[in-house]
């Protein structure tokens, strides 16, 4: 893999959309797009009543920050209202669910760091996949 000497501009509809755990996930950003080495990141869109299944990051914090709509996430058994502006810090280990509680399109950027000892020690599904042969986000090279 090679680590990324210059800035790289990578557009949403440049990477295929993931479905697996529900919404549409592109990581945009990833050692895989540009050669990074510290963390992934990319955008979320959620349709109304949509939601990501609940899952953890054993190795990666998250961080969340929505551009538009209204979210649900439950947090270990709390549930954190959000709207567009809000951003949300997500632990390394914390069990979390995405959901969209508005009548509109959320619109969410996220970021995850630092990155796992390998992709698929990353992300640790707590509930069963929306669409399980789809393959899961990608973020190696």
């Amino acid at each position: 893999m090679t680590v990324a000497r210059r800035p790289l501009r990578v557009a949403e509809s440049d990477v295929p959309a993931n479905r697996r755990r529900g919404g549409e996930l592109r990581v945009t950003l990833s050692p895989k797009t540009v050669g990074c080495t510290s963390g992934f990141a990319g955008v979320l869109r959620l349709a109304s009543g949509e939601h990501v299944t609940e899952h953890y990051h054993p190795y990666s914090e998250e961080f969340l920050h929505v551009v538009s709509g209204r979210l649900e996430v439950a947090l270990d058994g709390g549930l954190v209202p959000l709207g567009a502006g809000d951003s949300l810090y997500v632990p390394i280990n914390v069990r979390h669910r995405v959901v969209n509680a508005g009548d509109d399109e959320a619109h969410v950027v996220f970021h995850l760091s630092p990155l796992a000892p390998r992709p698929e020690l990353g992300h640790v599904d707590t509930e069963e996949p929306l669409d399980p042969s789809a393959p899961g986000p990608a973020v190696d090279g």
